[in-house]
C-alpha cells in the first residue's frame, strides 16, 4: 500500500499535493470534478466522499487534492491521507488515454506536441501539483484541459511570485472556456508550420 512520505503547497491555497511512495499509477493520470465522475475509481470516490473535496488529480507519485473555500485542511489533511493509504490498485492499472485526433497529418503533429508538453510543459505543472490533457485536435485547433491545483487557481495578487506566474497567465482565459476545457485557434497554431516555432509557440499560449 502506498505511503504519504509529504505534503507540498500548491499555488492554489485550496489545494494540496500528497506525495506518495510507491506510485500508484504505472502511466498516465485521473482527474476528478465531482463524485460522479469518480464512481468506479477507488480513490477518487473514497476521497470525493469525505466531503468538502471539489476535485481529485493524481499522477504516478503524488495525489491533488483541492477543497471548498470555507472547509479548513486541519480537518481534511488526516483523512486523506488515510484514504491514500489504505489504496489498493490493480497491477496493470494506467491512466488516461492521450486525446482524439483526425487525420495522418494531425496525428503526427499531436505526437509531436504531447512529445513538446512532455518535457516542457507538464512537468512544470506536476511541480505545482497540477496537469494538462489534451482532449482533441483536428490540424487547426487544439482542446486542452488543466487538472489538480492548476485547474481552479484564483488570481494572484498585482505582483504574482514565480511559482504562480504561469498560473496567472492560464487563468486570463475566460471561466466559462475552462469549464469545458480551453481551445486554442487556428492564428495560434499557424506558427507551427515553421520549422523550431512548435515549441514556442506551446510555452507562449499555454504557459
Amino acid at each position: 500500500m502506498p505511503k504519504v512520505i509529504n505534503i507540498e503547497p500548491t499555488p492554489n491555497p485550496d489545494a494540496l499535493k500528497f506525495l506518495v511512495h510507491p506510485a500508484i499509477l504505472k502511466a498516465g493520470s485521473r482527474s476528478f470534478k465531482d463524485f460522479g465522475s469518480a464512481v468506479g475509481d477507488p480513490l477518487g470516490s473514497c476521497l470525493f466522499g469525505l466531503g468538502r473535496v471539489t476535485s481529485v488529480f493524481y499522477m504516478d507519485r503524488f495525489v491533488t487534492v483541492n477543497k471548498e473555500p470555507s472547509a479548513e485542511w486541519s480537518d481534511l489533511i488526516d483523512p486523506i491521507c488515510e484514504a491514500i493509504e489504505d489504496l489498493k490498485l490493480p497491477d496493470n492499472d494506467t491512466g488516461e488515454a492521450g486525446g482524439q485526433v483526425t487525420g495522418g497529418d494531425s496525428e503526427a503533429t499531436l505526437e509531436r506536441i504531447n512529445h513538446l508538453l512532455d518535457t516542457c510543459i507538464r512537468p512544470g505543472l506536476a511541480g505545482d501539483g497540477g496537469g494538462l490533457e489534451v482532449i482533441s485536435f483536428d490540424g487547426q485547433t487544439l482542446e486542452i484541459s488543466y487538472h489538480g491545483a492548476c485547474g481552479s487557481c484564483p488570481p494572484p495578487p498585482a505582483a504574482p511570485s514565480a511559482t504562480s506566474r504561469g498560473c496567472s497567465r492560464r487563468k486570463s482565459v475566460p471561466a466559462s472556456a475552462w469549464s469545458a476545457g480551453r481551445s486554442l485557434p487556428t492564428a495560434a497554431l499557424a506558427p507551427w508550420e515553421k520549422p523550431g516555432n512548435l515549441e514556442a509557440t506551446l510555452e507562449t499560449v499555454l504557459w
